[in-house]
């Protein structure tokens, strides 16, 4: 095995275990968003306990990082983007196609990146009105999505070049 295929697997490794992680952050926000919810309907509907305030705000930022984590994974899996159009294609036109795709999701991602960088820089030394948690916390998710997609999107379109080189079907990187 050479150092190059060594460092390959070593990436890839890497990759999944990010995806991985991501995974479990996206079935931790799920939980912990059905608590502010849930508070928020309790106290909306019964006299059983105060109305909170913050439980919104809460439920907000959860609900934000909840959706970003479900968008990087879904361009891990190569499901967040994909509509299914056209008809069977030979593993060369399909590796080709995913790639015009792909260019697209890379140009968005570093949309995300560098707008997302400046949304982030001006929440910096902000808190919210309600929980006074920092504005950054929640802005941070934008970078941090165009920042994956880019990773992911380039194992993709890394193995799409392999098919469309070789003319057999991509392997499935995730």
């Amino acid at each position: 095995m050479t150092e190059a295929t060594s460092r390959r697997r070593g990436w890839r490794a890497f990759v999944a275990w990010y995806a991985a992680a991501l995974s479990w952050l996206l079935v931790l926000s799920v939980a912990i968003l059905i608590v502010p919810v849930s508070l928020q309907i309790f106290s909306r509907y019964t006299e059983l306990i105060p109305s909170y305030i913050w439980t919104e705000e809460m439920a907000r930022f959860l609900f934000v990082w909840m959706i970003m984590i479900g968008a990087m994974i879904g361009i891990r899996e190569g499901t967040h983007f994909e509509v299914d159009v056209w008809p069977q294609l030979s593993p060369r036109a399909a590796a080709g196609l995913r790639i015009v795709s792909g260019i697209a999701v890379l140009v968005l991602a570093l949309v995300f990146l560098w707008f997302g960088g400046e949304f982030t820089r001006f929440a910096w030394n902000r808190i919210s009105e309600l929980a006074e948690l920092p504005l950054w916390l929640i802005h941070i998710a934008w970078p941090l999505t165009g920042a994956t997609w880019l990773v992911f999107q380039g194992e993709r379109m890394r193995d799409d070049f392999g098919a469309l080189a070789s003319g057999r079907a991509a392997s499935d990187g995730a």
